[in-house]
């Protein structure tokens, strides 16, 4: 367990610290091109916009600045608007830290912390949020009892939805040996049922960041399904590999 920490704190250090951190924002779906979208005026188009960015639909930086810039008056306690300004600065930090911006990045990363612990102290069963907490920790290295707490917690408050489950599988396989029993457990049930459910191309991408003791636990689950199941995930697993 020990020697597998100090792999987890290895991968944030040295050559590794820009791909580890990608990694964890990309981890919620959050890599995107640039396109320009109309500023929200109101808060329902902020709510129309937080749909918009779930599905991965893509904008400019200057406009996510814009319109992050404009609404941050919002109500911490409106978790619509909430989770929509998180995934507008977490496009930002991404386009920091792929611009090698690290002051730029620090202070978005910073925002999105305090931003993730106000919106759940008003509502605690937002799972995506406790996700999006979760990561923000494990981007500075922090794997411990509190932030696997946090993935615990998105876990409880969201078991079935499949658009969180697909994001948080991505970001909970590579440290499946490192949590508690039966937290690990729920990772690789999650793995296998996103395949039971049709998301063979983005369990692929879970099964493609782990390491091979961790893929012999996965493979375990995907020789559980069907055999229609299980051709299907393979060939996935063939076409995002390739």
């Amino acid at each position: 367990m020990l020697s597998l920490r100090n792999e987890f704190s290895g991968m944030l250090r040295g050559p590794y610290l820009r791909k580890g951190l990608m990694l964890v924002l990309s981890c919620a779906g959050l890599t995107w091109g640039f396109h320009v979208f109309p500023v929200s005026e109101d808060i329902d188009e902020l709510r129309s916009l937080r749909s918009q960015l779930l599905h991965s639909e893509t904008f400019s930086q200057q406009a996510l600045a814009t319109e992050l810039s404009i609404s941050n008056s919002q109500s911490d306690c409106d978790s619509d608007a909430q989770v929509a300004l998180l995934l507008i600065e977490m496009r930002l930090a991404e386009a920091s830290l792929r611009a090698g911006d690290v002051t730029q990045f620090d202070q978005h990363a910073r925002s999105l912390q305090l931003r993730a612990k106000r919106t759940l102290s008003c509502a605690p069963r937002q799972s995506f949020v406790w996700l999006i907490a979760f990561s923000l920790t494990v981007l500075h290295g922090q794997l411990d009892s509190d932030s696997i707490g946090m993935l615990a917690l998105s876990y409880k408050t969201s078991p079935d939805e499949a658009w969180i489950a697909m994001r948080r599988n991505f970001v909970a396989v590579p440290i499946v040996q490192l949590l508690p029993e039966a937290l690990s457990q729920g990772v690789l049930s999650e793995f296998q049922q996103l395949i039971r459910d049709g998301f063979e191309a983005e369990a692929s991408r879970s099964f493609l960041r782990a390491t091979g003791p961790v893929r012999s636990l996965l493979q375990a689950r995907v020789e559980g399904l069907d055999e229609p199941r299980q051709e299907a995930f393979w060939k996935a697993f063939k076409n995002v590999g390739s």
